[in-house]
């Protein structure tokens, strides 16, 4: 499995890019990783999430997650604003990954 996290738009406009690939990482955070994003449900997401809230309000940043796992990729979109918690907690831990 792949998770490519995209951060745009914030105060400073900084864009951020964060790749994990399962196959690459120690097994617990491989299984840590896929337990979260089977927690936020991303291949049962719509591609835009937040429909309506200007991806710029507020500079808040602006998240674009793609998952590829066996043969199947899903992106979706979705604005600071309306960032449900089982989202937040997946892009927490891939901050995190990507730190260490």
């Amino acid at each position: 499995m792949r998770v490519l996290l995209e951060r745009t738009g914030g105060f400073a406009g900084i864009s951020k890019k964060i790749n994990i690939d399962t196959s690459q990482i120690p097994q617990q955070q491989a299984e840590e990783l896929s337990r979260l994003v089977t927690a936020a449900g991303l291949f049962q997401l719509p591609t835009l999430q937040g429909d309506g809230v200007p991806p710029t309000a507020g500079d808040r940043f602006q998240y674009q997650i793609t998952l590829e796992d066996n043969g199947k990729i899903h992106t979706i979109i979705v604005n600071e604003a309306v960032l449900p918690h089982s989202l937040k907690m997946l892009i927490e831990w891939l901050n995190q990954a990507a730190s260490l």
